[in-house]
């Protein structure tokens, strides 16, 4: 048995065990077999996985996937990957369908396409929960790069009230917003509430299921943070980290 493998996994995981779970999905809308683009000899998913992995506060790391391709490239790597249906709406409802059989306290919903996510960012996320019960959700925000970011509907906006809880997230530019970075932190049983639950008016009108969590009265922690995202929607983004991989390689 692999040492990564979901078996194996499976006998050593927890009630309380923090388990990172990437959704995966081949036929992205904007850039079909992003998740398999190779950066610096490797597939994104697993600069993904690797970085995750390296977060000091998360226990064990499952890629959620509908695809065998990336399943095998999971594998190839040496990773655990967890075959989900085709059919999820969400990364969201693919997480839980993986989660709803594993034993766990908190999941973290890592995005596919952040190939350069800091570790330490990461473990900024998850230490509300583990300092406080009774967080139930955490997400992270940055600041605007310029006024033009500020402006984009493709960036996500939060407003946060004084206690640092999401107030309301918005595509359209907010005052007093922040950037909002598209990596979540539940309890496996808030995580398992919103997946069971139907999608809310407001989020389909801002095609943000985040806004479900705040609809059913789910407070959401946002973590400050100075990392900025580097996503990949478009070929520009994957031709922009691939530089950015290729310079830090050289320092």
């Amino acid at each position: 048995m692999h040492p990564n493998s979901v078996e194996r996994l499976t006998s050593t995981l927890t009630e309380s065990s923090v388990l990172a779970v990437i959704p995966a999905r081949f036929h992205s809308t904007r850039l079909p077999g992003k998740i398999l683009a190779d950066i610096a000899g490797k597939p994104m998913i697993e600069h993904v996985y690797r970085r995750t992995a390296a977060a000091r506060r998360v226990h064990a790391v499952i890629v959620a996937t509908d695809d065998q391709r990336i399943a095998d490239a999971v594998h190839a790597f040496g990773g655990a990957a967890l075959m989900t249906r085709a059919d999820h709406g969400s990364g969201t409802d693919r997480i839980a369908e993986a989660v709803a059989a594993l034993r766990c306290g908190i999941v973290i919903n890592v995005q596919g396409d952040e190939p350069l996510i800091e570790p330490d960012t990461i473990d900024a996320a998850i230490a509300p929960l583990l300092a406080d019960t009774s967080v139930e959700m955490s997400t992270l925000s940055r600041p605007f790069q310029d006024r033009a970011e500020f402006e984009k509907p493709s960036v996500v906006k939060v407003v946060t009230n004084d206690s640092g809880e999401a107030l309301y997230f918005s595509r359209a530019p907010l005052a007093g917003a922040s950037a909002h970075i598209g990596l979540y932190v539940y309890r496996r049983e808030t995580l398992l509430k919103l997946a069971s639950a139907p999608a809310a008016r407001v989020e389909l009108a801002e095609s943000l299921e985040q806004l479900r969590a705040l609809t059913l009265g789910i407070r959401i922690r946002v973590v400050e943070t100075r990392h900025t995202a580097a996503g990949v929607d478009t070929q520009d983004d994957l031709d922009r980290v691939r530089q950015l991989m290729l310079v830090s390689s050289r320092t």
